[in-house]
């Protein structure tokens, strides 16, 4: 079959404390729009993506989760056959950064990938455009600090708002995820014992 006609799916989620401005990424992502006040998202958004990557056609199902702390405790099947997991925090407000080893290790716990250490993250620090960026508390010597000591993951600094990097992160996000995908088929594929069909003999 044609891989134009049917896309490969690939789960994304979004993590991060409330107010960190998950919601208006996704949504400039997908509809190109923001909003400069919208209501916190309680419980979880599903958004659908199409776009081609290496002459493949993929369909993005990006999870948009709350940031609130009652929804920390969400079972482990939200967190399952994800292929990539997005991380973000506002550069302007210390204690958001200072969550994402929670963040970073409640995922690990319940998604239970099966290669923890090579699994893709991408962590966002979003709303640099506040105060044309006097305001922030995080620099990105910090943040890529960071990254380093969890396996390299990629940083991007973003701003929903004025449209910084958004393109560009989810891109790598969507690259990230079908090069996961297709790791997870190779390693399922390799662990297939393959048991030849022995001659029938004869009962008499």
């Amino acid at each position: 079959m044609n891989s134009w006609k049917k896309p490969t799916k690939l789960k994304i989620i979004l993590l991060g404390d409330s107010g960190v401005g998950k919601t208006s990424l996704v949504k400039r992502y997908h509809d190109k729009d923001f909003k400069e006040l919208h209501l916190s998202t309680v419980g979880i958004d599903l958004l659908d993506k199409e776009l081609c990557i290496e002459n493949k056609l993929v369909s993005l199902q990006i999870w948009d989760t709350a940031g609130q702390e009652r929804f920390k405790g969400m079972p482990s099947a939200f967190y399952r056959d994800t292929h990539c997991c997005v991380l973000v925090y506002d550069v302007n407000v210390l204690q958001t950064f200072e969550s994402l080893d929670n963040w970073h290790a409640e995922f690990i716990k319940m998604a239970n990938p099966i290669t923890p250490d090579k699994f893709p993250f991408v962590l966002m620090g979003n709303k640099t455009d506040v105060k044309d960026g006097k305001s922030r508390v995080v620099e990105k010597e910090k943040a890529v600090e960071w990254c380093n000591s969890k396996g390299e993951i990629v940083y991007f600094e973003t701003s929903a708002k004025e449209k910084i990097n958004v393109d560009e992160a989810f891109l790598e996000i969507a690259r990230k995820a079908l090069s996961n995908e297709r790791r997870n088929n190779e390693i399922y594929t390799s662990n297939i014992e393959i048991v030849e069909e022995q001659p029938k003999r004869c009962a008499c």
